[in-house]
């Protein structure tokens, strides 16, 4: 009697997705296939047939509602005309695909570029308003001077329990403040400035 044979395994590649791979437009721009895809399809909303051009043209008119499309719009009609005249330097009326994703990519990571910095600047401002508060009631945080100062520094240090001496509270504040006065305290642009200095952001 043969021996019954095992039924084979299913396949594990047909459980998992495979990530698409960037075309080589979309490294030499450093953007993602998701986000060419993306790209792609903006550009097919608007783009009209035209011989030698397999993915069509984009007429001039249609960038602006092409880039809407995308979330990232033109700041300003001086930048739109900037992309006008890069995309369409001939003034034929069209931009061809790969130049509109370069356009795209550049607006992409500029809006990555943006976003970045906002939240930096929120992380600094959570940051300087611990130290400003610390230790401090409601109502005295409204009435803070909006300076990091020894007061404060101390509060922090009984805090954490570390011995630090009043001399030593005073050259931190020296050296975050570029030694403008110890009552002048450390502002929130000198805190940022500190924590750059400190390779806590570039």
């Amino acid at each position: 009697m043969p021996s019954k044979r095992k039924a084979p395994a299913p396949a594990a590649a047909a459980t998992t997705t495979k990530t698409p791979r960037p075309s080589k437009l979309a490294r030499e721009n450093n953007i993602t296939a998701q986000e060419e895809a993306e790209i792609r399809e903006a550009f097919g909303l608007f783009a009209e047939p035209m011989d030698g051009e397999k993915d069509g043209v984009l007429p001039i008119g249609d960038l602006r509602r092409a880039l809407i499309a995308l979330g990232i719009p033109p700041a300003s009609r001086a930048e739109q005309a900037e992309f006008v005249s890069i995309l369409d330097p001939d003034d034929e009326g069209f931009a061809v695909y790969s130049s509109f994703v370069a356009i795209c990519a550049l607006q992409m990571r500029t809006r990555a570029d943006r976003a970045s910095a906002a939240e930096q600047a929120e992380e600094v401002d959570e940051a300087f308003r611990l130290f400003v508060n610390h230790g401090q009631s409601q109502s005295q945080s409204r009435s803070s001077s909006g300076t990091i100062t020894t007061a404060h520094l101390r509060r922090i240090a009984l805090t954490l329990k570390e011995d630090v001496t009043d001399d030593v509270l005073r050259d931190m504040i020296l050296e975050a403040n570029g030694g403008a006065g110890v009552s002048q305290g450390v502002d929130r642009d000198a805190f940022e400035n500190v924590l750059r200095r400190a390779g806590v952001w570039r």
